[in-house]
């Protein structure tokens, strides 16, 4: 498993390539922006999207899928039905492609990865954490040392909380791979994270 991470869309957001070195297919995480570059830099690496996989419906998370489906559009577009259904409006602007359901246990494969899907609601009504191998990809739910947003349309600060401590209460530990700022680990997070702290108090 490999994983690269680039910065994308005017907020700088994290948009992760997932790629199975057996196999050499890969998953675009979170394409906030200039999918066209996204998709260069995976092909340039030999890599085959399989996947593209959404943690929430916000812009900055979004604004690279439609480039991606114009060059991709056999490659499906996942995203948690409670976003979706909200497409289309300020806040979830229209992504210019169709999106495939996923939600709490679903798995998907990706090669010989296996990536399992934890609705993580709270930032968002459909946000969801995606778990493969030691790596936890986090969207807008869990930040180094911080959480996401709960003041935007859509969002609860109570159930964020119950999000962060389900991921709290995850067994191990596991590389965080969150939508802004740097990387951290869950065991780092649960020892300093003040908000992550006050969810499993």
């Amino acid at each position: 498993m490999k994983i690269q991470m680039m910065h994308v869309g005017e907020l700088g957001t994290n948009c992760y390539l997932l790629e199975d070195e057996a196999t050499r297919a890969a998953a675009i995480v979170d394409p906030g922006g200039a999918g066209d570059q996204v998709l260069a830099q995976a092909r340039a690496q030999g890599m085959e999207v399989k996947l593209i996989l959404l943690t929430h419906a916000h812009f900055d998370h979004t604004g690279g899928v439609a480039a991606l489906h114009k060059a991709l559009p056999e490659v499906p577009v996942y995203l948690h039905p409670a976003d979706a259904a909200l497409l289309g409006t300020q806040v979830f602007p229209a992504i210019g492609a169709p999106t495939v359901p996923y939600g709490e246990g679903d798995t998907l494969k990706l090669g010989e990865l296996t990536l399992t899907v934890l609705h993580t609601p709270g930032h968002t009504p459909g946000g969801v954490c995606l778990l493969v191998g030691d790596a936890l990809f986090t969207g807008d739910t869990l930040f180094q040392g911080s959480m996401g947003r709960t003041d935007f349309a859509g969002g609860s600060y109570e159930e964020l909380m119950a999000s962060l401590r389900r991921l709290g209460r995850l067994e191990g530990d596991f590389h965080v791979l969150p939508g802004h700022m740097g990387t951290t680990t869950l065991e780092a997070e649960r020892r300093s994270n003040y908000y992550m702290q006050e969810a499993m108090g």
